[in-house]
């Protein structure tokens, strides 16, 4: 249905760019149509917000995450595009700039990188570390200026490359908002020091994060990447859709475990796995993106290698909800943990016995992934996250309740920690805390000074002095500024525990 009132307000606001408006109305155009085939009860759980689908639209017309083989770009070019294969650092530098610039997504802009150590790497012959890092810093910097979407990743890892190092190097000077990166990190592969100048980075900009790289493989082998804020995905595929399952919002309508275990849920999740592949059809049948975009003509993508992410969201409140009578709280209280831990053995269960449209590569089967939220969450905690305040005191205590539910998530799911300022004197010690986390099964974390400009909202990053332009009602250039501010205040994130103080 065509939302007049919604239309006119982003086409008159004086908060927003003339490229987010653009997007804006695309949106509104997009929503204005009805395509889809939405039941009554998945409209009545959407209207309640136990389903959503991240505004993915009403008209499906991309899939949602794309992770284009670069590798194969490199060696071979593109005739769409008019590009030779690169042979100089400035060639592959600038070929990247222009192919980044036509990967589409959900946001509009590419949600993955590569592996950029790696592609740039072998081009470093015959180049001094100044001159390298001064083209590094400006290709970094385009990326940050045309890319206003933090939701944007670029991997590193797991073994050291002279790129990597200097990457580091540069973004540690300019402290830039995009891309999100990630380091694949083996403790068989990756050097120590490589991963104490990668925390040292962390520290001083909240990049990047850290991946448990032989956990992650376990889906797609080695040919993986982390795209948008911690999705774990297949190169030359990705994502068809991903919609969610919102606990905290579902658990109102239970009349006990047993019916929030045993009706609500099974009813919600069936009717999410049947949305999601509503959508798949759209896309794959009927949206022609397939048959028409270059990426796959030239080998980038597979239509075989997409699949759909099952999410899942608010866990901490929809057990505090259950265990209220009991006034035990999740990720402080043993019994809480083990409702947890059946919610989501149950919800594996169910996932499981889907069918997913169009995902040969997960044997037709949805992948869970943990889902970190909107900017229009109030009191709802990402994923299985601890929520804000009810962290407990010890971090391996933490940690160890991470471990317990990140293996459920093989599309991907991870926790944030802010650390203390005097740390970065010593990164030694937190490279041991990111050992002993994965050794218990952690698969993804991510931690940040509690006191440096950029933070982590929910696994994108935003400066602190944008977000204030914002509140000031300034346009600022990155439209995820916008929902990392509403979401910082409203969720309270400047009280999240800070560890190792």
């Amino acid at each position: 249905m065509f939302d007049r009132e919604g239309t006119y307000q982003t086409l008159t606001s004086r908060e927003l760019t003339h490229e987010q408006k653009l997007m804006g109305l695309a949106k509104c155009a997009e929503n204005a149509l009805e395509v889809l085939k939405i039941p009554p009860r998945t409209k009545h759980y959407f209207e309640s917000g136990a389903i959503n689908d991240l505004f993915e639209g009403g008209a499906p017309y991309r899939p949602r995450y794309i992770l284009p083989d670069y590798d194969r770009f490199v060696r071979q070019g593109s005739k769409f595009l008019k590009l030779d294969p690169p042979k100089t650092l400035d060639e592959l530098l600038f070929s990247l700039m222009i192919l980044y610039r036509h990967v589409p997504s959900i946001t509009n802009f590419p949600v993955y990188l590569g592996s950029v150590d790696k592609l740039i790497d072998p081009f470093l012959d015959g180049h001094t570390d100044a001159e390298i890092c001064e083209k590094l810093r400006l290709f970094l910097t385009y990326l940050d200026r045309t890319i206003t979407d933090s939701f944007c990743h670029a991997n590193l890892g797991p073994g050291e490359t002279r790129a990597g190092r200097l990457i580091l190097k540069v973004e540690r000077e300019i402290q830039n908002t995009v891309p999100n990166l990630t380091i694949k990190y083996d403790p068989a592969v990756t050097p120590d020091s490589f991963m104490e100048e990668a925390i040292n980075c962390s520290l001083a900009c909240s990049n990047p994060a850290v991946c448990n790289d032989p956990a992650n493989r376990a889906p797609f082998g080695e040919r993986y990447g982390v795209a948008s804020c911690y999705n774990i995905l297949p190169v030359c595929g990705g994502a068809y859709t991903l919609t969610r399952v919102t606990l905290t919002e579902l658990v109102k309508e239970a009349e006990s475990e047993g019916h929030f275990l045993n009706t609500l849920l099974p009813e919600c999740l069936g009717l999410i796995a049947d949305y999601m592949n509503e959508r798949i059809r759209f896309i794959v049948e009927q949206s022609g993106f397939f048959e028409s975009n270059f990426l796959v003509k030239e080998g980038l993508i597979s239509k075989d290698r997409f699949l759909p992410m099952f999410g899942v969201t608010g866990m901490a409140e929809c057990v505090n909800t259950l265990m209220k009578e009991k006034g035990k709280i999740y990720g402080r209280d043993k019994e809480a943990d083990d409702l947890g831990q059946r919610i989501m053995d149950r919800i594996q269960e169910l996932v499981n016995g889907y069918e997913a449209a169009y995902s040969p590569l997960t044997g037709g089967k949805f992948l869970l992934h943990a889902q970190v939220g909107l900017d229009s969450d109030l009191g709802i905690t990402s994923g299985v996250r601890i929520a804000i305040g009810d962290e407990p005191d010890s971090f391996s205590d933490h940690l160890r309740h991470c471990a317990r539910f990140h293996r459920y998530f093989p599309a991907g799911v991870g926790d944030i920690f802010p650390i203390a300022g005097n740390v970065e004197q010593n990164p030694a010690a937190l490279l041991d805390v990111v050992k002993g986390a994965f050794s218990l099964g952690v698969q993804y974390m991510s931690f940040y000074s509690a006191d440096t400009d950029l933070v982590r909202i929910t696994g994108y990053l935003v400066k602190r002095s944008e977000m204030e332009k914002y509140r000031k009602h300034q346009p600022v250039l990155q439209n995820t500024t916008q929902l990392g501010s509403t979401s910082y205040a409203t969720n309270h994130l400047e009280k999240r525990k800070v560890r190792m103080g």
